[in-house]
């Protein structure tokens, strides 16, 4: 009797936190992991590195914004199920990048979307939307029935692509679903990120570096919530979870997550001193590891 063939996942966007996590889970579940980069030769795999499962991918080249070339990887690879992680994700970023950032994301979401349409294999879909949608709900909480009213162009390329899943999924009854996910850390952040900046800041400071650690503003609140709860929990946005239901008609909802202010995650990384001049870093935060306990504490902050 020949061995029943491994499912295929195909990652767009393996190389980022959330896409290194879930390659990890799937490749647990015994799927063959396959991931896209715009240059699959020349780009980075660091977290993939780190989380020992490199040798395990196979990364493929993809231009997420050329339907000929998303076809084609789809026609080659067969994919049971894709994960659409891929993405500009500094929403600052995007005020200088207003174009890319709709490219990238609404664009190449619809060509997956058209793809997986014409190829009529049963593909299923998950879309990594954003909390970012909802824009500024004042004092009231978002949920699946909150109108969006995005407020910078990576929301606004997130909310299209959000309507366009749901249109292919009306009109054409494809599995397709999105998630909307709200903040999320883990210590396989890059260091643009505001939590990297503080603790690796926090490592520099704590050699005598003699820097200084300096946030523009501190009086922001953000719901965060776990890198590794998105993927790994068995509620809310967990991508793989949204791609196993025997129906895409519900929305995934928002994984769970916890307000945070940036003070509190600053004493947390310093104690002692002032807060604009701090002396002796909270853990004596000298490596990598020990940083990774303050990452870990926003998951209860």
């Amino acid at each position: 009797m020949s061995a029943v063939a491994s499912p295929t996942a195909l990652i767009c966007g393996i190389s980022g936190q959330d896409g290194s996590c879930l390659a990890q889970l799937l490749l647990s579940r015994g799927y063959l992991a396959i991931g896209t980069a715009r240059d699959a030769q020349m780009s980075s795999f660091a977290n993939l590195d780190r989380l020992g499962i490199r040798s395990q991918v196979q990364v493929v080249a993809i231009a997420i914004n050329d339907f000929r070339s998303v076809l084609q990887v789809l026609s080659c690879h067969q994919p049971a199920a894709i994960y659409r992680l891929a993405g500009q994700s500094s929403v600052g970023l995007t005020f200088e990048q207003p174009v890319a950032t709709l490219e990238r994301t609404s664009i190449g979401t619809l060509n997956l979307l058209e793809s997986i349409r014409l190829l009529d294999k049963g593909i299923r879909l998950y879309n990594a939307s954003s909390g970012e949608c909802f824009g500024d709900t004042g004092d009231a909480r978002a949920n699946e029935e909150t109108p969006f009213r995005p407020r910078s162009p990576y929301a606004v390329a997130k909310a299209a692509a959000f309507w366009q899943v749901a249109n292919y999924r009306e009109a054409y009854g494809l599995f397709a679903c999105s998630g909307i996910l709200f903040n999320h850390e883990s210590p396989l952040r890059p260091e643009r990120f505001v939590t990297q900046k503080v603790v690796r800041a926090a490592c520099r400071i704590a050699a005598d570096s003699g820097e200084r650690q300096q946030l523009d503003n501190m009086d922001i609140q953000a719901r965060l919530g776990a890198g590794l709860l998105n993927v790994w929990t068995p509620c809310g946005a967990c991508c793989s979870k949204a791609l196993r239901k025997t129906s895409s008609s519900p929305p995934a909802k928002p994984a769970p997550c916890r307000t945070s202010w940036p003070k509190r995650f600053l004493r947390r990384a310093f104690s002692g001193g002032m807060m604009s001049q701090p002396t002796q870093p909270l853990f004596a935060l000298q490596t990598c590891a020990s940083a990774e306990r303050t990452l870990r504490w926003l998951q209860r902050c």
